[in-house]
Formats: C-alpha cells, structure tokens, sequence
C-alpha cells in the first residue's frame, strides 16, 4: 500500500465504507484519502506484529515509520487546525470582558470638553463617585458590539484569508492583506454601529446630570429606545467615522498580525507558541492605537453629541480647534486598552483554533 496507490476514490462514493470515512475524517477528501490508507496501515501493523507476539497496537509514530518504509515518505500528510467563521467573535468578547474598564476611561477620557484628569485621576473619580461596579457599565452594550462589529470582520477576513491560502501559492502578499483588512473592518465597523453608539452612551451616563441620563437597563433595551424614540437613522449616527475606524483598526490588527507572525516564525527562532502570538499580536496592537486613535476620537464625540455637531466636517473643525493633539487624545490609555485587548483576542483565538478549529491534512 502507498498513498498514491490510495483506491478510496476509484469506489462509489456512495458506499458504507466512503460514509465512514469521509465521517470520520472531518469531511475533506485529503483527509479521506489519510484515514484510509491509515486504516491499511494499521492491519498491516496489526498482522505482522501480532504474528510476532508483539502489541497490536499501532501508535502514530509506528505508522509514519511504516509509511516511510513503503516508498512514501514523501507524501506523508500533516494535520494543522484552521480557524471557525465565528472564532473571532468570540475571542473578542472574551478580551472584552477582560479590558471593558479601560474602554470605559478612555471614552471619559475623549467627551472631555477641556483636559481636567488623566487616565488614574478619572479611574479614582469614577470609583469614588459610583462604585467599582461602574467600571463595567455598558458590559453588556460592548459585547453586543463585539458579536457584530468583530464578528463579522474576522469572518469576512479569515474565512477570505483561509480560501486564498488554500491555492497552494502560499501566504498572501501584505497588501492584500491590507486590502482584505479594509474591506473587513469597514462593513464590520457599519454593522457594528448601532451597538457602538450605545456602549458609548451607556459608558458615559454616569458623567451627566441626573435628569440628563438616558438609562439603559442593557444594550437591548439601549437599541430598542434608540429606535423608537430617535429614529432608525439615529442608531446608524457615526457609520462613516466607525466603518473608517473599522477598517484602519482591522488593518492594524488583522493584516499587521498575520505579518508580525509570518515574519517572527521565518526568523526560526520561535516556533507556532503562545510566545509568538504574544509578541505578533502586540506588536499589532501599537500600530491599530497608533492608525485609528484620530477617527476613534471623532467618532466617540459624534456617537456621544445632542446635536451639537451638523456632521463629521463640523466635528472635525470643531475638534481641530482644540489642536493637532486633540485628535489623539486619550491615546495612552487607548494603547493601554487596545493592546492588551488585541493580545488576549488572538491568544484566545489561537487557543479555540488549536483544540477547537477545523482539522485540515495536507
């Protein structure tokens, strides 16, 4: 038996044993081919050693000797996990639950009119005045937005990624990369919209007066009174500036993280570990903050107004007023929620991809 002598195809592909083994092969026609001449491999062993007295049992290392010793070393297939459409989601709802105290000081932070706190000043003024529990307000509202907006950036980019690499020509360039990322993060950033502008409300309620506060029991119920007390056009209030954000903040992390890690592992020095995810997605982290922080500082005055901006013209020169270094601020303590927000999204995703993704031989 070699692998390029495989029958399993010269079968019906209707028949019991095709069902079997395309069940139990995960449904790829490589891994078809690998469970059975696997299978063959196995009797094999099973005969001739149990002839001999010996164990009839086979473990991996036992039938990739076998195969090398029939000819066909060469074609010895390898097994690597891809990623499911929605790991992404959830890997970000998980990092989101892990840095939403952060995104919150930074939204205080960026809707202050005049520099009154940096980021400890504002973190002790909100716990003095509100409780601990009020670092988390609009958990609810940021998961929501996680479930949309990266969801369906990360769906729309691996899933497109993982179609391309399957060619055989190898990983993509950077600039599609780049240009994939762009696509992504922008009709992420436009579904996502609707739940952003509530996690931005719902974070900065506590900030207003009493009789100013909107209330939201959750992001649902934020939605809903939304919709019907301000219109369906309302919910998509800042679409332009969080599809632009979207697309430069999945540039920065997607496309920069994908690179970081192709390069890291070509050095040789480290292999496909949590130490190499670590470093990649870090360093993809500080070129997100760094791309998106003046979008992300409009859109969360926009998302934030009661009409006292026309447009994004009007925020813009509003802003602009304020200086050059108005368009980053709250860049520090953005950079101290978005990097370790990306490092534990793609450790948490490399961790579902690796016990839980999509088994693929080659």
């Amino acid at each position: 038996m070699t692998a390029g002598r495989c029958d399993c195809f010269s079968k019906d592909a209707t028949s019991l044993k095709y069902k079997f083994l395309w069940q139990t092969a995960g449904g790829t026609r490589t891994g078809v081919i690998f469970a059975c001449c696997s299978w063959k491999l196995r009797a094999c062993w099973k005969q001739t050693h149990t002839a001999a007295g010996q164990s009839g049992v086979a473990s991996r290392e036992d039938l990739t000797a076998l195969w090398k010793e029939d000819g066909s070393a060469g074609a010895i297939m390898t097994e690597k996990r891809m990623s499911r459409w929605y790991f992404g989601g959830l890997a970000s709802c998980g990092a989101a639950c892990c840095t939403h105290p952060l995104d919150l000081l930074k939204v205080h932070l960026q809707t202050q009119q005049e520099v009154k706190r940096r980021m400890v000043g504002m973190a002790v003024h909100v716990v003095k005045n509100d409780g601990v529990l009020a670092l988390y307000n609009g958990l609810s509202a940021s998961l929501c937005r996680q479930i949309t907006y990266s969801l369906t950036r990360f769906a729309i980019y691996e899933t497109v990624r993982d179609m391309m690499g399957n060619t055989g020509k190898g990983p993509m360039p950077f600039y599609q990369k780049v240009l994939l990322g762009t696509f992504g993060g922008f009709t992420g950033g436009f579904v996502g919209t609707p739940a952003d502008m509530v996690n931005v409300r719902m974070q900065n309620d506590m900030k207003l007066p009493p009789e100013q506060r909107r209330n939201y029991k959750h992001a649902v119920d934020g939605l809903y009174r939304v919709f019907r007390e301000e219109g369906v056009r309302k919910l998509f209030t800042g679409a332009s500036m969080a599809s632009g954000r979207g697309a430069l903040v999945t540039v920065g992390q997607l496309a920069c993280y994908d690179q970081a890690k192709q390069l890291v592992l070509g050095t040789g020095v480290l292999g496909d570990n949590m130490l190499t995810h670590f470093l990649s997605s870090f360093i993809a982290g500080g070129c997100a903050t760094f791309l998106c922080q003046p979008l992300d500082v409009l859109k969360t005055r926009l998302m934030n107004s009661k009409g006292e901006y026309t447009g994004v013209v009007h925020c813009l020169r509003e802003t602009a007023k304020l200086g050059p270094l108005a368009f980053y601020k709250g860049l520090v303590p953005a950079g101290i929620r978005l990097i370790p927000h990306t490092v534990l999204t793609f450790v948490f995703l490399e961790q579902l991809k690796k016990y839980f993704g999509i088994r693929i031989i080659s």
